[in-house]
């Protein structure tokens, strides 16, 4: 190995790993809120839209202050940003957890509860972005050219992983309480903190950055098709997962019981679907993804149509068992093609630009995270049926799209 193909700041194994728990935990505090703050905002006096629109703006200034974070980690370096933003994500969570908690109670009503939920929500969004860009910088000082897109990628899976096991996890906590879930991603984001400001080494000084991969455009031609194209996916996730809450309240008409308020149930039914779509991609990605490594052009169109063929079974079969095998399929299209599609997008460079490629892409999910939401809010306070319906759709042309086009184009430049 020569002195260029040396990683700048080297990483061992268990210190990856524990980046990579990081974004885990990140995925879990990011999502776990469509999961129990969805009904239970409801349930204190907030329309569909309000609570879109919460966490709508919330998203929105989490993806501008993305990449203010990332020069700030450049600046005061990595491991200091990562703990932060840890610690931050957890506290911002808790605070809004006691500020849920309060208009349940009664102690606010009206807009003075969504004023202060998003005011809450806010700091969310200003302080805990931190973690997704100084972990990648992080990744790319740690790897050396070839090695770059796996240890990028590894990251991403875990978001993924833990975006889906965030919800899931509320399954198992909810019958403790409808905002227990809430707590548990709380005490998981602020634990590996801890982790992390103990296994990682110090934060160094910056290094020259003529060492680091020169960033991609945004509009560079090689990635923005894909870019787009997981945009457009995301988006069409986030109307789902921001009313599938919604949608399982007002199909089963939950009540209270002497065990369990109708909100328990809520949330716990939710966690159960999310955990169908957490068990069949884990299943997929280390059962069949991992071990074959499947050419990602011709598994991407199956596993969009599969997406889709879920998303509308979800809606024309009304037993829940019949909603979980539903979602298990669309767990299993998503374990097919969301990994094919960051796949694609950083093969479609050179291999000194993988990690910059991978890294861009890596902004997909919470920009279409921007608009899914409030788009979902928007369709559900006509019908409950129609966001599946218009997620179907949009994911359907994509399956067409890369069927017809993408599963033809070579794969590497």
């Amino acid at each position: 190995m020569t002195d260029t193909e040396r990683p700048l700041r080297p990483l061992t194994r268990l210190q990856q790993g524990m980046i990579a728990l990081a974004m885990v935990a990140m995925g879990a505090g990011f999502t776990i809120n469509f999961v129990v703050v969805a009904p239970l905002a409801r349930q204190a006096g907030l329309s569909e839209i309000e609570v879109a629109g919460i966490l709508t703006f919330s998203a929105v200034i989490y993806t501008v202050m993305i990449p203010v974070w990332g020069r700030i980690a450049d600046r005061v370096g990595r491991k200091r940003v990562m703990v932060f933003s840890l610690f931050a994500m957890g506290l911002t969570n808790m605070a809004f957890l006691f500020a849920l908690d309060a208009a349940l109670s009664g102690l606010m009503t009206g807009m003075m509860t969504f004023f202060l939920l998003a005011f809450v929500r806010v700091w969310f969004g200003l302080l805990s972005p931190g973690l997704q860009p100084a972990s990648m910088a992080a990744m790319t000082d740690a790897t050396t050219t070839l090695t770059r897109a796996g240890g990028l990628g590894m990251l991403g899976a875990a978001m993924s992983v833990g975006s889906i096991l965030g919800p899931a996890g509320a399954a198992v906590l909810a019958p403790f309480g409808a905002l227990v879930p809430l707590w548990g991603t709380i005490v998981l984001n602020i634990g590996v903190g801890c982790i992390l400001a103990l296994v990682l080494p110090r934060s160094r000084d910056r290094v020259r950055e003529s060492h680091r991969p020169k960033p991609l455009a945004l509009m560079d031609a090689r990635v923005l098709p894909h870019l787009v194209f997981l945009f457009v996916y995301f988006m069409a996730v986030g109307m789902i997962q921001q009313t599938v809450g919604w949608f399982i309240e007002d199909r089963y008409q939950f009540v209270d019981t002497p065990a369990n308020s109708a909100g328990e149930t809520a949330v716990l039914f939710t966690g159960i679907i999310f955990s169908c779509l957490a068990f069949s991609m884990i299943i997929i990605q280390f059962g069949y993804i991992a071990p074959r490594k499947p050419d990602p052009r011709r598994i991407l169109p199956i596993g969009l149509a599969l997406v889709a063929i879920g998303y509308v079974c979800a809606d024309l079969f009304h037993p829940f068992w019949a909603l979980c095998l539903s979602f298990l399929v669309v767990g299993t299209g998503a374990a097919l093609a969301v990994p094919s599609a960051n796949a694609l997008g950083s093969l479609s460079v050179s291999r000194t630009e993988q990690g910059s490629a991978a890294a861009l892409l890596a902004a997909a999910p919470p920009a279409g995270f921007i608009f899914g939401p409030l788009m979902g809010a928007t369709l559900y306070s006509f019908t409950p049926s129609l966001p599946l319906i218009a997620s179907a759709s949009v994911v359907g042309v994509l399956a067409v799209y890369a069927f017809l086009v993408t599963s033809r184009r070579p794969l590497s430049p």
